[in-house]
């Protein structure tokens, strides 16, 4: 597709952010069950039901847009989740796994978030402001995710620097 509008790339962003939302929603169950820490797990599984309704808000874009959804991959989340893939395949001690699994979740999380504030931005220029308020709701439930798992992150990463 040629890009010779910013409409044009904020449409690319968008189908890059579906098909990474859409990427997220199949590997999640995956790495919540890799889990044991009660608090990490159901953080995982809480924000894997804020991400259907984060693809839904997309779904709703594109349709206003007149868009479809696909045709794009997001190979940058690809590469990611295949990272938490392999940290999932690894012989660790528990703690030390999921003190990973956050560090990969965290990174999801910036990556969604530059993928959503860029997406706010464009919006806001073509002035579409519906677009605006639905990625801007999306980008603050991913900074809140990022919250979450750092606070998380602060009880499970002493443990996994002295385990049981």
């Amino acid at each position: 597709m040629e890009m010779a509008t910013l409409q044009d790339l904020f449409v690319e962003n968008l189908k890059d952010l579906y098909s990474a939302e859409t990427q997220i929603l199949k590997a999640g169950p995956k790495v919540s069950k890799a889990v044991e820490n009660e608090d990490l797990r159901s953080a995982l599984d809480e924000h894997l039901r804020i991400t259907e309704t984060q693809v839904e808000r997309l779904e709703r874009i594109f349709k206003d847009l007149g868009e479809k959804p696909t045709g794009k991959k997001c190979h940058g989340m690809e590469g990611l989740l295949e990272e938490n893939k392999e940290l999932l395949g690894e012989d660790a001690e528990q703690e030390v796994l999921e003190a990973g699994v956050i560090v990969g979740m965290q990174k999801v999380e910036h990556y969604e978030i530059a993928g959503y504030g860029s997406a706010v931005t464009f919006a806001k220029l073509l002035g579409n402001d519906d677009a605006a308020d639905l990625l801007a709701q999306t980008l603050e439930e991913e900074k809140n995710a990022d919250k979450m798992l750092t606070q998380i992150a602060e009880q499970i990463n002493v443990q996994a620097d002295h385990p049981a």
